[in-house]
Parts: C-alpha cells; sequence; structure tokens
C-alpha cells in the first residue's frame, strides 16, 4: 500500500474552494430561515449574500433577475429548488464567456512557439503562476522557455530563476534594469531556435502610471513580432482571488493598458472570496484560464466551469 496518496483535481479543487463554500452558504442558509419558499424578501437576502461574497454588484443584479423571472414563471418555489437554480444560472453566466473549449491543446501556430505573456500587478502570484504554468506544460510533454522581463526588480528575476530550476526549464535573462523588449526578443529567438513549444515572458507589474505600462507592453509586443508575427498568442492576467474587490479593479486598469484574452485567479484556497472568479469573468467578458488552489507546483488548475460550479455546490 501507498504511504502517500495523491490528491486528484477534484479534490484540490474541493479543497481550494471550501472557505468559499462555507462562507456563501452559511450565509445562504441564515436568509433562508424560517422560510418555506423563495420570495421577494428572500431574493433581496440572496443579493446581498452574493455581493458579499465579492461576485460584484453588475453579475449578482443579472443572477437575481433571472432568478426572480424563474419565481414568477413557476408561481412557488421552495427552498430546496433554490440551490438548484443558482447553480444552473451562475454555470450559464460563465457559459456566456467561456472560450477556450480545448485548454490543454497548446498547439505552435505556423511551427512557431506558443507564446504567453503574463501580466498582473507585483504581489498576486504572478511569478509563482508562471513557475506552475511551465511545470504543467512539461508535464504534457512540451518543450519550455521562460523570459525574465520583468528587468526592474531584481526579485522577480530571481524568484524566476528558482521556478526554471525547480521545474528543470530554461530562462533568458538580463541585467536588472536591462529593456524588457530586449528580454523578450532574445527568448522568442532561442525558442524558436531550440524548437520549443511554449514560451512564457514575464513582464513588469507596475499600475502607478497606466501609460508607461502600455507603452511598455505595447513595445514588448511588437519587438516580439519581429521574430513571430503573430505573438503574443495568449496574454494573461493574474489576478489575486483573495483581494476581492481589488481584483476587479486591477482588471479594469489591465484591459485597458492591453488587450488580455485569459485570466488566472490565484489563492483560492486561502480566501472566502472565490466568488470573484463568476463576477471577473462575467463582467470583463474573457474566460478565467486557470485557479490556483495550492501553493504545491501542481496545483494551478485549468479552469473548468462546470467542475468549478459543481465543486461549489457540493
Amino acid at each position: 500500500m501507498a504511504l502517500f496518496k495523491k490528491t486528484s483535481k477534484k479534490e484540490k479543487l474541493n479543497n481550494g474552494l471550501e472557505k468559499t463554500k462555507e462562507s456563501m452558504f452559511k450565509k445562504i442558509s441564515r436568509a433562508l430561515a424560517g422560510k418555506s419558499k423563495v420570495d421577494d424578501d428572500f431574493l433581496d437576502d440572496l443579493e446581498e449574500v452574493l455581493i458579499s461574497s465579492d461576485v460584484g454588484v453588475d453579475t449578482t443584479v443579472k443572477i437575481i433577475e433571472r432568478l426572480e423571472e424563474r419565481v414568477a414563471k413557476d408561481k412557488f418555489l421552495g427552498v430546496k429548488e433554490l440551490n438548484k437554480l443558482l447553480k444552473e444560472e451562475i454555470s450559464a453566466l460563465l457559459a456566456e464567456n467561456e472560450t477556450y473549449k480545448d485548454k490543454k491543446n497548446i498547439d505552435k501556430p505556423g511551427g512557431n512557439p506558443y507564446v504567453i505573456m503574463v501580466v498582473g500587478v507585483n504581489g498576486v502570484g504572478k511569478t509563482t503562476t508562471i513557475g506552475k504554468l511551465a511545470w504543467m506544460f512539461k508535464n504534457e510533454g512540451k518543450k519550455v522557455v521562460l523570459g525574465a522581463a520583468d528587468t526592474f526588480r531584481a526579485a522577480a528575476t530571481e524568484q524566476l530563476d528558482i521556478w526554471a530550476k525547480r521545474t528543470d526549464v530554461p530562462l533568458i535573462k538580463q541585467k536588472t534594469g536591462a529593456d524588457p523588449a530586449s528580454v523578450a526578443f532574445d527568448t522568442l529567438n532561442s525558442a524558436k531556435a531550440n524548437n520549443a513549444d511554449v514560451v512564457i515572458i514575464d513582464t513588469a507589474g507596475r499600475l502607478h502610471n497606466k501609460i508607461n505600462l502600455m507603452n511598455e507592453l505595447t513595445k514588448i509586443k511588437r519587438v516580439m513580432q519581429k521574430i513571430i508575427p503573430d505573438a503574443p498568442h495568449e496574454i494573461l492576467l493574474v489576478l489575486d482571488g483573495s483581494t476581492g474587490q481589488n481584483a476587479f479593479e486591477q482588471a479594469k486598469q489591465f484591459t485597458k493598458a492591453t488587450e488580455v484574452n485569459a485570466l488566472a485567479v490565484t489563492k483560492l484556497d486561502g480566501t472566502a472570496k472565490g466568488g470573484v472568479v463568476i463576477g471577473i469573468s462575467d463582467r470583463f467578458k474573457i474566460p478565467v484560464k486557470y485557479i490556483g488552489v495550492g501553493e504545491q507546483k501542481d496545483d494551478l488548475l485549468l479552469f473548468d466551469k462546470d467542475a468549478f460550479v459543481d465543486s461549489l455546490f457540493d
């Protein structure tokens, strides 16, 4: 008998969402106390529950309006049906923004490496997410190259270097203060010459001056396109799920600064604010591609909306 049991993805997801589930459904249970049916008063209470769970005001209003339509149509809905209806409506919202039909397959466009540019403020788990992504792709048999284009923080390159060694993938870097676009250029050159499958480029996480950030990211993209014309294929915004509404503000700023087309929401295991995944996906119409549910290198999961909602309502 094995001494250590490998944790399944389902178990990781359930464990990662435990605090959110406990908080949200305790609040719902309190709102339902003494009621025999779903009525207007309860829907008002549910609205407060969803907003306080960081689903976001706009998304909460959508969910409540859809539930009101169901209640009006079905005339009488008992509390037993509520979870089912809530689950269905949240699934429907997430489905509207689910554009990655097969997220595991990262093909080499035109024979070139698939290029991911990672953006996000410092402290959200950006570097850790890059390391976990490298591990995920490597375990799928892909050849990965990392680029340390956050050159203004020595610690960023050092952290990425640790992850590169931990996952045994090459890292292209330059000295602190070097031109980030130059690092990206060197990384793509090296990746292409060595027939890599995936390139992941780290970028600086500064939001204090949006114009400078926009200019820097635009320059990195322009320089990369000299090597691979359609790069980057993915601009992945990393958000810290535990910051709740602050994550909405970061998403707002970065989507203005560059063409974000995928999201990674980290640190869900340490927070009761997992509802932020639903709200951010709905508000910005950008699919959540990855979620972080732990500190180990295999604790970054491909986001599966059905599995996520099942776990939330389990």
